[in-house]
């Protein structure tokens, strides 16, 4: 309980006084897991979209493979983003192994399948009553999926929610990719992580608590476009 409370008391202090290095790492995860985030919202929503629209050979096969990924270990997508981008690898010679868009890629990989699953999910939810009213009232195929969109959105938001906590909380992809360079691509889960692991316990816990507090705010602010929407 006292290194709770002791980094509770160093995530403040840590805040209020700006330490630059601390504020250095808190924008670099904002940054790594917005920018993935957004790409895997541009991938997911539409993947999502066609799964449930559309018919053709091998869709269960598709779905399935979603629903598999959406539970991908993230160590497997680090090590799988790791043989990919090394020197000797498809991708070796982009030469952005340790580094924030190796990072950037690897949480799109978790991500989007997480997107991809709630889209499908939310689409499928909206009543089939429903999608033929708007055909019957004359609406356009842009109009028919504006509609629809319109009418999953909770769902939609809910996947974007899903996937920006997929990814700001991942650890073990980030390490992998990443390497956790000081001032380059460290950031909060691979800070805590060292800390713990040279017994600074009490900073590994202010650096989760900052952790909490910005999953927080975004995940807050997400929510209510959610429910404003409802």
């Amino acid at each position: 309980m006292n290194v709770l409370v002791d980094g509770l008391l160093e995530a403040l202090r840590l805040l209020v006084r700006g330490d630059p290095e601390v504020l250095g790492i808190t924008l670099r995860t904002l940054q790594v897991s917005g920018v993935a985030t957004c790409i895997s919202v541009a991938i997911g929503i539409p993947s999502g979209t066609v799964l449930a629209l559309t018919q053709f050979w091998g869709r269960g096969l598709m779905v399935s493979l979603v629903n598999f990924a959406m539970g991908l270990p993230p160590v497997v997508v680090g090590l799988a983003t790791w043989l990919m981008l090394a020197r000797y690898g498809p991708l070796g010679i982009l030469g952005i192994l340790y580094s924030p868009t190796a990072m950037i890629i690897a949480q799109t990989v978790i991500a989007s399948p997480i997107v991809t699953g709630f889209t499908l999910a939310a689409i499928q939810s909206v009543n089939p009553k429903l999608r033929l009213q708007m055909l019957s009232l004359g609406a356009n195929r842009l109009q028919y999926l504006w509609l629809l969109l319109r009418e999953a959105r909770l769902g939609i938001l809910a996947a974007v929610i899903a996937g920006f906590g997929g990814v700001v909380s991942e650890v073990g992809a980030s390490m992998m990719v990443g390497g956790n360079v000081r001032g380059y691509t460290r950031v909060l889960t691979t800070a805590t992580v060292m800390e713990v692991s040279k017994g600074s316990f009490q900073l590994a816990t202010a650096l989760s608590i900052i952790l909490l507090f910005l999953s927080f705010i975004i995940a807050t602010g997400l929510s209510y476009l959610q429910q404003r929407g409802k």
